[in-house]
């Protein structure tokens, strides 16, 4: 059932919570490992304990801030794609992930920084997001119908893993801006970057970018696929509700 041009922002609050803790929970892990090798110097060794320590926190911020992201995003994308040309409609969704970003930063920023959000968060969003619904129309363009779950997780993936390795070098300057704690190696994102490749050379902005590619890939086809059908199991039992009455 297409759900996705008729979703409300209740039940798009519903599917963007679900679908935040869902993937979050089933790739925290991943994250882990990819933030501690992005950290490393050297020939340091990468610590494999404690892969979940944290996890219950994250989520706390993730379900509200993904409930909030697509109860704003679905109803702006209609406003937007009823105001742009057809041929524009890249542009609609790209304004309506940055939009649906810009609000799920008020649970975001506190919890990580308007610093980390900007750098990487708010362009991830609206990037996958644009990414994710440019493939889905090309899809059912050449495909003449709506799209299965399975279509549906497989895009996702495809959206996460560009988006991952397209903002690697984005995510590596987050990082260390983290984790170089009281030290303060670095004066800010310039002074981050130009540091980086003095010393480590260009390679060192893709550190990582397997690990997030894969996480994030998997990420978009979980994420993706559990929020499609979830809103879909909302909107028909919306349906059937309207046909009893």
């Amino acid at each position: 059932m297409a759900a996705s041009a008729t979703t409300t922002s209740v039940e798009g609050v519903i599917a963007g919570g679900a679908a935040g803790v869902v993937v979050e929970t089933a790739l925290y892990p991943i994250d882990t490992i990819k933030t501690r090798l992005q950290a490393a110097k050297g020939g340091s060794k990468i610590q494999w304990k404690g892969l979940y320590a944290g996890l219950g926190g994250n989520i706390a911020g993730v379900l509200p801030a993904s409930a909030i992201f697509i109860g704003v995003y679905e109803p702006t994308k209609r406003k937007l794609l009823e105001m742009f040309p057809e041929n524009l409609s890249a542009v609609a969704h790209l304004t309506a992930g940055a939009i649906g970003g810009a609000a799920s930063s008020l649970i975001r920023v506190p919890t990580e920084g308007y610093g980390s959000f900007l750098l990487r968060d708010l362009p991830f969003d609206a990037i996958q997001f644009c990414i994710y619904e440019q493939l889905r129309i090309g899809y059912k363009l050449a495909a003449k119908r709506d799209l299965k779950d399975g279509e549906n997780a497989l895009i996702g993936a495809f959206a996460g893993a560009i988006t991952g390795a397209i903002t690697t070098p984005l995510d590596v300057l987050k990082t260390r801006l983290m984790v170089q704690g009281q030290a303060n190696q670095y004066r800010g994102i310039i002074s981050c970057a130009q540091t980086i490749l003095r010393e480590e050379g260009a390679g060192a902005f893709l550190k990582g970018i397997e690990p997030r590619v894969l996480w994030i890939g998997i990420g978009g086809s979980i994420f993706f696929g559990v929020l499609e059908k979830t809103k879909s199991i909302l909107a028909e039992r919306n349906s059937r509700k309207v046909r009893i009455l």
